[in-house]
């Protein structure tokens, strides 16, 4: 019985700053024509600006096959929508306000299509969050620009590899501000919707989550802090009471150094470094980002824009390909998430 799982998933790819190694990993990765079994590509962009990179790689053996929208895409090639015309000035490399203003062009379009359901997943290269910034684009970074589009009130940074998924519960701020964010609403929100990612997104039908705590050693009963015990163990707790396998507060640094975070489907880091440094130290290169918590799916790959080996054929496509197969996994999941929901047996046997 054919089902919306077993289709090809549209995968939509922005291709972030011109000046960068965005184009580069994107090419890289749909070079072997396998990929094309999997999944129907569609890249954002121009092809003047593609074939200005492919001739700097020395890329030949790549069609582009054209296209004005998402329906007319050939699902034996990769497609390619223009999203502009005219002349760009490409500096490989280089910070240019040219490098945001196409960066922002491709996303764009590629989000419309995206909220429109033209196309299934996002996969969006990497941008350089301050040249981007203008009249279209007053946001720290992607995952804030497409909460907005997306109308999505809670979203969670989760990088995920196979080795461990790490969310966050406060993204892009100065450390300074940190502490006062860390509320036991905030926390339970991430530690409910992390679950939630986890079962409809990953497949994980009784997800454990391991929780972390703001202070060094976990405060060490309050010697270091009383964020813990008046915060987030309360968290935890009403976590618990719904149901939610959530466990801690731990230490960051026992946790990754005694290996115990192999014991989690989930977890939970207070602020951005206190996640990202593990998990970038245990996966970088072939770990991704996803946003969870969007009706819609994107992800990233883990690098920024290496503008210091931008042109240079030297950057490793591994985890923009990555980007690309987790985003079509999490697709299927969630297409197989509402058929068995829509069967409640199914569900009864899956949690039994």
């Amino acid at each position: 019985m054919q089902t919306e799982s077993n289709q090809l998933t549209k995968v939509g790819i922005s291709i972030g700053d011109i000046n960068g190694i965005g184009i580069e990993v994107i090419l890289k990765s749909i070079l072997d024509n396998r990929i094309f079994e999997l999944c129907t590509i569609i890249i954002y962009g121009s092809y003047k600006t593609i074939s200005y990179h492919r001739k700097a790689l020395n890329i030949s053996n790549l069609s582009l096959h054209k296209i004005k929208t998402p329906e007319e895409a050939n699902t034996k090639m990769a497609n390619l929508i223009s999203c502009w015309s005219e002349e760009v000035n490409i500096e490989l490399g280089a910070v240019s306000e040219e490098g945001g203003q196409y960066a922002l062009k491709s996303l764009e379009a590629a989000t419309q299509d995206l909220i429109d359901k033209k196309i299934d997943v996002l996969i969006t290269a990497p941008i350089n969050k301050d040249n981007i910034q203008s009249e279209g684009f007053s946001f720290p970074g992607h995952t804030e620009f497409l909460m907005e589009k997306d109308a999505s009130e809670e979203v969670l940074m989760f990088m995920v590899s196979d080795v461990a998924r790490i969310g966050v519960v406060t993204g892009h701020m100065p450390l300074k501000e940190v502490a006062g964010k860390i509320t036991t609403e905030a926390i339970l929100k991430k530690i409910t919707l992390m679950q939630k990612s986890l079962i409809e997104d990953f497949g994980i039908i009784k997800p454990k989550i391991a929780v972390f705590g703001l202070n060094p050693h976990a405060g060490d009963n309050g010697l270091l802090g009383d964020e813990e015990e008046k915060i987030i163990i309360p968290a935890i707790t009403q976590a618990k009471n719904r149901g939610v396998i959530a466990i801690g507060p731990f230490a960051a640094d026992g946790f990754f150094g005694s290996g115990n975070f192999k014991n989690f489907d989930g977890i939970l880091a207070m602020y951005h470094d206190q996640g990202l440094i593990p998990a970038k130290t245990l996966s970088f290169g072939n770990g991704i980002n996803f946003t969870a918590g969007l009706k819609i799916i994107r992800t990233s790959p883990d690098h920024g824009t290496g503008y210091d080996i931008a042109g240079k054929n030297l950057a490793d496509e591994s985890s923009f390909r990555n980007a690309i197969y987790k985003a079509i996994e999490i697709h299927k999941n969630r297409l197989r998430y509402k058929e068995m929901t829509a069967n409640p047996l199914q569900v009864s046997r899956a949690r039994n």
